[in-house]
């Protein structure tokens, strides 16, 4: 799901909170060393996420907050913000010249440059609390 940010909305921040949780508190992010990914460079998206990006040839940005139970994407178009929700058992991610993440039938591929590999870090824990996830929350057992 996708919701234009720009302006605070508490319809929109209850929507976030159901789906991947409330933001994790300032102990909590101070012990994940920090919650939030620096800006990266978008490469590519999926044709149903190009309305939210910028027409003309500017580049753009997009990053990434943790919650406990998902993540945000967050996108800059102009002066205007989209999020993209994704929740732990929807996402999925690759590491293809770059790191592409998927779910709900679309994709963002953050270009690989300086700032992804400042994010590397980051993308350890992402990683790590995808598996803490599936962990405590199996999909489907297989037979």
């Amino acid at each position: 799901m996708v919701l234009e940010t720009t302006y605070a909305s508490k319809s929109n921040k209850e929507i976030i909170n159901d789906l991947v949780g409330k933001p994790f508190s300032f102990l909590q992010s101070l012990k994940l060393n920090g919650i939030g990914s620096k800006r990266m460079v978008i490469d590519e998206v999926s044709p149903n996420l190009r309305p939210y990006l910028n027409v003309i040839s500017d580049i753009n940005y997009g990053s990434i907050e943790l919650r406990p139970n998902g993540i945000l994407i967050a996108i800059n178009k102009g002066l205007r913000n989209f999020t993209w929700i994704i929740p732990y058992y929807q996402f999925y991610i690759y590491k293809t010249n770059g790191v592409s993440i998927h779910a709900q039938g679309r994709f963002v591929h953050f270009k690989n440059n300086i700032t992804h590999k400042e994010n590397s870090t980051f993308f350890e824990k992402l990683i790590r609390l995808k598996v803490d996830y599936d962990l405590r929350f199996p999909h489907v057992d297989s037979i």
